[in-house]
């Protein structure tokens, strides 16, 4: 059969075929619908050179491109112009903070500095001699007779320009502000949260009017990103690992709705610190300057169970390290907590000086300047003895810092409920069957362990904890996720047990955890053995606030004598990574973003712009890489 008649038999074929199709319509027979072929949507190809990366921190916010190698790095303050003549000028307190002027504020610091002496002492050097003791009068005698050389009657310094009366002023110019012009400084975030008070500016939205101001300002001016092509670019924010859920929803909308990103994902920087570190799993301990967050991260997941938020940081060491050199008869006599300028400078001399090395021992001579505007610079002799290791050892022993009366630890808490985010975990335990809530119950009933407890508090949400005392036993510190009922109480507690719940959390939450004591309780709320040992080996330290010489050493040999013995013998090694791949620690979880913004899951994370004006915070549950 030739090629043309295999031609003329296939359209002989297809008419049948076709006839037979007639026949059958007009029998009221459909032929089955096959949907029309439709070609897959090419996958949206994002460049990375068009996301912001945008970690918020206490004192610096550090941004840039995805792209970028390094972030830029900003003073996260603000300097706003007064709207009225004769309005009374305001500052947010840097070095200071509540609960330093109480009466036992003074003894207990002692108390601390007792503590911290005992902890030196008792440890030889590596070379097995005794530390020979030095006692701040030995260098108070020294000190005071100190007076200072004038390097040169002019430093060259000038204070920010404010002729031409600009609105705001943002970062160093914030900071180089004249005392006397007409101008207020606010740091919008302290302690990891907004800085909400019943201060001047301390609204919310006031704050998120400054927070606006500021990212707006390092992108226009420092990335150089007209704000006009916002609507090119998407965002990466990176939020603490214990949040306030509302801030943070007020937060996206500010990005998504007034700076105009097209796009943003919202993660947890102790997640993003593993990123960044090119680490699987790691405890991730990030001391910053006004707190301290632990979190045992695993493939990607953040532990709900183990956030820890200590309301401590470098900040506090510096002031404790200016109330040590005071003791030994500081030089700079003039030095103020109230001052920015003295603030800056206490700031150096505590990261020039302070060190953790136990074999440096002894009185040694220093010299600093101080060089401030429109005055001569200063050139000061200073004599130190173990005043340098005292101060960043306060972080284990964080009663020398001698507050009072605060909030020091912070665990995950249940929320409280948003009325845009209906669906949320108290709808879902809500309509559970009876058959489901009373069989939890009768499970809860079973455990060997006392039953749970529920706590409040605006900044942090639900989870687990768990305290060991000195005996072994366990105490819950909130129930696991699902298990708790709408209102956070089993239906059959008394009032009486739920209000000694309440008083366990705050009692816990009033302790001031030691560093070593919060990373061992961290790794203790793990779920599995595995899990610990896995911690125990990969303990990542990031942030600025324990970059001193011997950090690491010092906090391994910590760890391993507190450690529990059972553990001794699983865990191969303790080991303490400060410095992952030689990168600033301080810049850990900011890079971690930029591998974030590359990888090809986050595709499935980003909330759109039209998104979150049409669903708001459910798109908060539907697209976060954690358990929001």
């Amino acid at each position: 059969m030739t090629q043309a008649e295999r031609e003329q038999e296939n359209e002989k074929d297809k008419d049948k075929e076709r006839e037979k199709d007639k026949e059958k319509e007009q029998r009221g027979v459909k032929r089955p619908i096959v949907p029309p072929a439709i070609p897959e949507p090419l996958q949206e190809q994002i460049q990375t050179n068009f996301i912001v990366v945008i970690n918020p921190g206490s004192q610096t916010l550090r941004i840039g491109r995805a792209t970028d190698t390094l972030p830029i790095s900003v003073p996260h303050v603000i300097s706003r112009r007064h709207k009225q003549p004769g309005q009374s000028r305001y500052e947010d307190p840097w070095l200071l903070r509540e609960g330093l002027n109480r009466p036992e504020s003074n003894e207990q610091r002692q108390n601390g500095l007792k503590m911290v002496d005992q902890a030196i002492w008792s440890k030889k050097m590596s070379s097995g001699a005794r530390r020979t003791p030095v006692s701040a009068e030995q260098a108070r005698v020294y000190n005071r007779q100190i007076r200072p050389a004038i390097l040169d009657p002019n430093s060259r310094l000038k204070w920010t320009h404010t002729a031409h009366q600009p609105e705001y002023l943002v970062g160093e110019e914030a900071l180089n502000v004249n005392p006397t012009d007409s101008y207020s400084i606010h740091w919008p975030i302290c302690r990891g949260q907004l800085n909400v008070h019943s201060r001047p500016g301390g609204s919310l939205t006031a704050i998120l009017e400054d927070l606006e101001t500021i990212w707006s300002h390092a992108i226009q001016k420092l990335l150089e990103i007209p704000l006009k092509d916002l609507k090119y670019y998407r965002c990466i924010l990176l939020i603490p690992d214990i949040y306030n859920r509302q801030h943070v929803k007020e937060v996206v909308n500010m990005v998504l709705l007034k700076m105009g990103f097209s796009a943003i994902v919202v993660h947890q920087e102790s997640v993003c610190a593993t990123f960044g570190s090119g680490l699987s799993s790691a405890c991730v301990v990030d001391v910053g300057d006004q707190k301290t967050s632990l979190c045992c991260v695993e493939d990607g997941v953040s532990h709900r169970n183990s956030r820890l938020c200590l309301a401590y940081g470098g900040s506090d060491v510096t002031r404790f390290f200016f109330w040590l050199m005071q003791r030994a008869g500081f030089p700079y006599r003039e030095c103020q907590l109230t001052s920015r300028l003295d603030c800056m400078l206490l700031q150096q001399l505590k990261e020039t000086f302070c060190h953790l090395d136990q074999d440096i021992c002894g009185l040694q001579d220093h010299e600093f300047r101080t060089r401030f505007p429109e005055c001569p610079v200063f050139l000061y002799q200073l004599r130190l003895g173990d005043e340098k290791l005292q101060a960043p050892m306060a972080l284990f022993y964080p009663a020398a810092f001698g507050i009072v009366g605060q909030k020091m630890t912070t665990l995950q808490h249940r929320s409280h409920g948003d009325p845009e985010d209906p669906h949320d975990e108290h709808y879902l335990l809500s309509t559970q069957s009876k058959q489901d809530q009373s069989s939890k119950a009768t499970e809860r009933k079973n455990l060997s362990k006392p039953s749970g407890f529920e706590g409040e508090s605006s900044s942090s949400q639900g989870g687990d904890q768990v305290e060991r005392g000195n005996h072994g036993q366990e105490v819950e510190l909130g129930h696991a996720p699902g298990e708790c009922l709408v209102g956070g109480a089993d239906p059959e507690d008394t009032p009486s047990v739920l209000l000694s719940r309440k008083s366990a959390v705050s009692q816990f939450e009033g302790k001031a955890l030691g560093l070593d004591k919060a990373i061992l309780h961290s790794i203790d709320c793990c779920a599995s053995d595995e899990t610990k040992r896995k911690m125990y080996s990969s303990i990542l330290v990031v942030g600025g606030g324990l970059l001193f010489h011997g950090a690491q050493e010092f906090l391994q040999q910590r760890l391993l004598n507190k450690m529990p013995p059972s553990f001794r013998r699983l865990v191969e090694n303790v080991e303490v990574i400060t410095r992952p791949k030689d990168m600033d620690p301080q810049v850990t979880a900011w890079k971690g973003g930029a591998v974030l913004a590359c990888l090809d899951t986050t595709q499935e994370l980003w909330i759109h712009q039209r998104e979150w004006q049409r669903f708001g915070a459910r798109m908060l549950r539907e697209r976060a890489a954690f358990v929001w």
